[in-house]
């Protein structure tokens, strides 16, 4: 396979890898808890529990971690956020209050942020290093 065969394939799926880990990475995290939990004073939380997000965070720094140390960090960053606010999206997305869409920005702005700031990171610390 030529070189500029090989770069060209690779420019999609720095973007798909990331977007399809992080969406399945969500449904295993957060897609199967659908209730909120009620209180005995009746108030309510949820659906998601604290230690499924922490989860879910924890396991997204995989995919992100792998596209930027391996020059892909826009891919990794965009794909990873992509993934996100479609799950996020496609989750939500039967509130009735019409609201879910203020949450879904804020998935996309808050990962956009987070992973844009661990791929610097990364990026700015192995191109420190010497070979």
């Amino acid at each position: 396979m030529s070189p500029d065969l090989k770069k060209s394939a690779a420019r999609p799926l720095s973007f798909l890898l990331p977007a399809v880990a992080s969406a399945a990475l969500w449904a295993a995290w957060l897609g199967w808890d659908q209730h909120r939990d009620t209180h005995p004073d009746g108030s309510t939380t949820g659906p998601y529990e604290p230690w499924q997000v922490i989860g879910l965070v924890l396991t997204l720094l995989v995919p992100v971690c792998w596209g930027a140390l391996r020059r892909h960090a826009q891919g990794a960053v965009v794909g990873t956020s992509a993934g996100l606010t479609i799950a996020a999206f496609y989750d939500w997305s039967d509130d009735a209050t019409g609201l879910f869409m203020v949450g879904v920005t804020l998935i996309l702005l808050g990962s956009l942020a987070a992973t844009g700031t661990v791929a610097a990171v990364l990026r700015s610390r192995s191109e420190s290093r010497p070979a």
